[in-house]
């Protein structure tokens, strides 16, 4: 059975197109006991309010009709977010260059944030200006906001 993202995902896929944007990400995650299924999207220019509408709708009717959730869950739909999550090998990508913020599970040289120019990603390994962090080390990799 396929995973509730991926069915997610391609449901997605061809509405969001349509709205002129690109699917960035599907989460499926319980917080404070409740379920939430999140679409995130991107598009040149940015994503406003009017995007995300033009999706939400047909997707809400498109997800009623294949119903590939059991219970209850929120339904959210969003822009990526100017500090958008690196999940894919596409995302590490399309980003290569830009400056992230990587968390890491536990402290390695005594820290567990590093920030720096995204240099590469190989099998899940992320390189920051030239120095490698192992797959296994990594918690989260974010596009960096300068404020």
């Amino acid at each position: 059975m396929a995973k509730v993202t991926d069915t997610v995902a391609a449901l997605a896929q061809p509405i969001v197109e349509q709205a002129g944007c690109t699917l960035w990400d599907v989460e499926y995650v319980k917080e404070a006991g409740e379920w939430f299924l999140r679409v995130y999207i991107d598009r040149e220019g940015g994503v406003d309010i009017s995007h995300c509408e033009a999706v939400s709708r047909p997707l809400s009717d498109a997800l009623d009709e294949v119903d590939p959730i059991e219970g209850s869950y929120t339904f959210e739909v969003s822009s990526a977010g100017l500090d958008r999550a690196l999940k894919k090998p596409a995302h590490f990508a399309q980003c290569m260059g830009q400056r992230v913020d990587l968390k890491l599970y536990r402290p390695i040289d005594g820290r567990k944030e590093v920030a720096g120019a995204l240099s590469g990603y190989e099998e899940g390994d992320v390189i920051i200006d030239g120095v490698r962090f192992e797959k296994k080390d990594v918690a989260q990799v974010r596009l960096h906001v300068e404020f």
